[in-house]
């Protein structure tokens, strides 16, 4: 049982902490994940993170600076999803704050498709989710993924999440501006999501 009260001692804006799970482990994601991270943003349905187009090995290492940048500053984290024996990055998953305490926060995923209706994303939110409710401790985590995405909007209602409205047009994509569907979970919600994500002494 996880006392979901108590706030993670490890300061996750030094050092962000490895977060392991039986199909998948999350990682901050470094200068030597440059290669499969561009692979994976170049997807034509990935998530951009704050990229603009085209998806090049400059962007993408700015990318990755970026996100360190971030932690420290206590804005936002971010995880790339590794799984299978070789550890493969099959995603990449950011929470960032959306109010100055962190208590109200925003996130989005990108998975490869050879990692997509797998389980995958189930198990990495639930690890996420419970790392941002307790250690960060956040009471709010919002999405916003695109009305068409029939998968990621079913994934997110099979965590509990509960769909407060659709926001008309408020992405673009190429030369179109698509309407995305906006989620909402609380820490009180998480229920039988919460894990452990307590470091793991070997």
């Amino acid at each position: 049982m996880v006392d979901h009260s108590i706030v993670g001692s490890s300061d996750w804006r030094t050092e962000l902490p490895v977060l392991t799970a039986r199909a998948v482990t999350l990682r901050e994601p470094t200068a030597q994940d440059l290669g499969p991270l561009v692979d994976l943003l170049s997807i034509a349905d990935a998530t951009r993170f704050g990229l603009d187009d085209p998806v090049t090995d400059m962007a993408v290492q700015r990318l990755i600076e970026r996100v360190a940048h971030e932690r420290s500053a206590g804005l936002a984290f971010t995880y790339a999803i590794t799984g299978g024996p070789a550890r493969t990055i099959v995603g990449l998953l950011q929470v960032r704050q959306l109010d100055p305490g962190f208590e109200v926060a925003e996130w989005e995923c990108t998975l490869a498709p050879s990692a997509r209706g797998s389980g995958i994303f189930v198990e990495a939110a639930r690890l996420a989710g419970s790392f941002t409710f307790s250690t960060v401790g956040a009471r709010r985590l919002e999405a916003r993924v695109l009305l068409q995405n029939g998968r990621g909007n079913g994934a997110l209602k099979k965590l509990g999440a509960v769909q407060e409205g659709i926001l008309r047009r408020s992405v673009r994509r190429g030369g179109a501006y698509l309407d995305q569907v906006l989620w909402s979970i609380l820490k009180d919600d998480w229920g039988d999501h919460w894990v452990s994500t307590a470091p793991r002494v070997h």
